[in-house]
C-alpha cells in the first residue's frame, strides 16, 4: 500500500516557491508548485497522495479560503501554512480550523524538512488505513453474497478466511452454477492482495493464439493478464481448457515467480466426472502447483435449508425489480423446493426464483409447475434421491414461514402472532429456536 508522497508548495511568489522546491527536493521529497490557491484545487482532491504547504498572504484565494476549502474535501489532509511575522495570530486561527503547523518568515529550512517529513509520514498511514477499511467493507460485501448457514457454508466461509491470508495458489472445483467466480472473488478481497488488480480470463472463451496472446502477449493496448495481475490475484476460469503448450508456459512463469508468489493464481475448474476432471486434464506438475490449496463448492441440494433461504432472497429482489409481491410459497412448494437435485445449482435457483416472481405477478402457475416442466424427465428430475428426514422438512418450512412473515410486518410481534396463530412464548421459542431475532426485521 506504500504511496509516493508529493509535496504541494502553494505561493504567489516564484522565487520562494523555487527555493522551498529545491531544498525539499535535496532533501528527498518529490515537489509540485502551485502560484495560487485555485490552481492548486485543480489538482488537489480526496485522497491526494500528499501534503500541502501554503502561504497565507495571496491575492485572489488566500491562505485561509484555501484552507477551508481543504479541509471540506479531506479534513485528513496535512496542511502547513507559511505566515509572516505579523500574521502569527492568523496562522494559530488557521490550526484551529485544521492546518497541521506553520511556519514563520524567515523560517528554517531544517525545521521545514522536519515537518515536510511529519506531515508526509501522517498522510501515509491515513491513507494506508482508508485503502484498508475500503479493503475491508468491500471484502465483507462479497462475503455477504455467501448466503447460508448450514453446516457447508459455514466451513466454506471459514475456508475462504484461512486460505485469503495464505500466500499459494488455489484451486476451486465443483459443479456448474455453485458460485466458483463469487468465491474467487472473496479469495482476493479477504485477502492482503485486496488493494491489487483481480484480473479474471476464461480460458474457454478465447482460441489457443487469442489465449496465448492476452496471457503472455504481446498486447496491441494495455497488458497481458500476466503483467496487468503482477502483485495482484490471475483468476483463471475452465482451468481444464489450457492445451499443452499453454500450460507449460504457465507453469514457467509460476516457477520464475519464485515463493512467496507476486502474483496469485486461483484457477477454477468446471469439469466434472472422471476422465474430465482438472488433474486428469493438467499436467500434474502444473496440477499441484495450482492446487496447493483447494476449495471444493457444495452444492446446493446438500445444502439444507439455504434453499429455502436463498429462494426467499431471490424472490424478494426480483419482486422488487418487477415492482410487484413476492410468491408465498406453500408446505408442499418449500418441500419440493428442498427435494429437487438443482442439477443447475444457484443458477438454477435463481431461474425459478425470476419465473415465480413473473408467475405470481400475473396470478397463475405455480413453484410444483417451474420444477416438474412439461416433460417426463423434467418430471423425473424434480425429486432428488438423497432423502432427508421429514422433521427436517418441516423446520426448514417453519423457519422460513416466520421469517418472511417477520419480513412482511418489519418485526411486529403481535402482527405476526396474529397471522400464524401463534401465542407469544411459541412464537420466541422458535425464533429462538431457529436464529431469529427481531432487531433484524426492525
Amino acid at each position: 500500500m506504500t504511496q509516493t508522497m508529493t509535496v504541494a508548495i502553494v505561493d504567489d511568489e516564484p522565487d520562494m516557491r523555487e527555493s522551498i522546491s529545491q531544498w525539499l527536493t535535496l532533501s528527498g521529497f518529490r515537489t509540485e508548485s502551485f502560484a495560487s490557491a485555485e490552481e492548486a484545487l485543480k489538482a488537489i482532491g480526496p485522497d491526494w497522495p500528499g501534503v500541502v504547504i501554503s502561504d497565507i498572504r495571496m491575492p485572489g484565494m488566500d491562505g485561509m479560503a484555501f484552507l477551508k476549502r481543504l479541509m471540506g474535501q479531506d479534513s485528513g489532509l496535512p496542511v502547513i501554512m507559511i505566515t509572516g511575522h505579523g500574521d502569527v495570530p492568523m496562522a494559530v486561527e488557521a490550526m484551529r480550523l485544521g492546518a497541521m503547523d506553520f511556519m514563520e518568515k524567515p523560517f528554517n529550512p531544517d525545521r521545514m524538512t522536519e515537518l515536510a517529513k511529519k506531515a508526509t509520514q501522517a498522510r501515509r498511514i491515513t491513507l494506508d488505513n482508508r485503502a484498508l477499511r475500503r479493503d475491508l467493507s468491500e471484502g465483507q460485501q462479497v462475503m455477504s453474497k455467501l448466503v447460508g448457514s448450514s453446516p457447508a457454508m459455514e466451513r466454506l466461509r471459514e475456508d475462504i478466511l484461512d486460505l485469503g491470508q495464505a500466500d499459494g495458489h488455489v484451486l476451486i472445483d465443483g459443479e456448474t452454477g455453485t458460485g466458483k467466480t463469487l468465491v474467487a472473488h472473496a479469495l482476493h478481497a479477504v485477502g492482503p492482495r485486496a488493494s491489487r488488480k483481480f484480473v479474471p480470463i476464461s480460458c474457454a472463451a478465447y482460441n489457443e493464439e487469442a489465449l496465448a496472446t492476452r496471457l503472455f502477449g504481446p498486447v496491441e493496448d494495455g497488458l497481458p493478464a500476466v503483467e496487468e495481475a503482477r502483485g495482484g490475484t490471475l483468476c483463471l476460469e475452465d482451468i481444464e481448457a489450457l492445451s499443452e503448450p499453454l500450460q507449460a508456459r504457465l507453469l514457467a512463469f509460476i516457477a520464475g515467480q519464485g515463493a512467496p508468489a507476486e502474483t496469485r493464481i486461483i484457477a477454477i475448474s468446471n469439469a466434472r466426472g472422471e476422465g474430465r476432471r482438472a488433474e486428469d486434464s493438467l499436467r500434474p506438475d502444473l496440477f499441484y502447483r495450482l492446487s496447493a490449496l483447494k476449495i471444493t463448492l457444495p452444492p446446493l441440494r446438500q445444502r439444507g435449508e439455504d434453499i429455502l433461504a436463498l429462494f426467499t432472497r431471490m424472490t424478494e429482489q426480483f419482486a422488487d425489480e418487477y415492482g410487484c409481491e413476492p410468491p408465498q410459497i406453500t408446505a408442499q412448494e418449500a418441500a419440493q423446493l428442498l427435494q429437487a437435485p438443482w442439477p443447475g445449482n444457484i443458477r438454477q435457483l435463481i431461474n425459478v426464483a425470476e419465473r415465480a416472481v413473473l408467475q405470481n405477478r400475473r396470478g397463475s402457475g405455480s413453484i410444483t409447475s417451474l420444477l416438474m416442466g412439461d416433460g417426463e424427465e423434467a418430471q423425473t428430475a424434480a425429486t432428488t434421491t438423497e432423502g432427508k428426514p421429514l422433521k427436517e422438512y418441516v423446520e426448514s418450512f417453519e423457519k422460513m414461514l416466520i421469517d418472511n412473515t417477520m419480513r412482511r410486518h418489519k418485526g411486529s410481534i403481535s402482527a405476526v402472532m396474529d397471522e400464524l396463530c401463534l401465542p407469544r412464548r411459541t412464537l420466541n421459542e422458535k425464533m429462538a429456536k431457529y436464529g431469529l431475532s427481531r432487531s433484524d426485521y426492525l
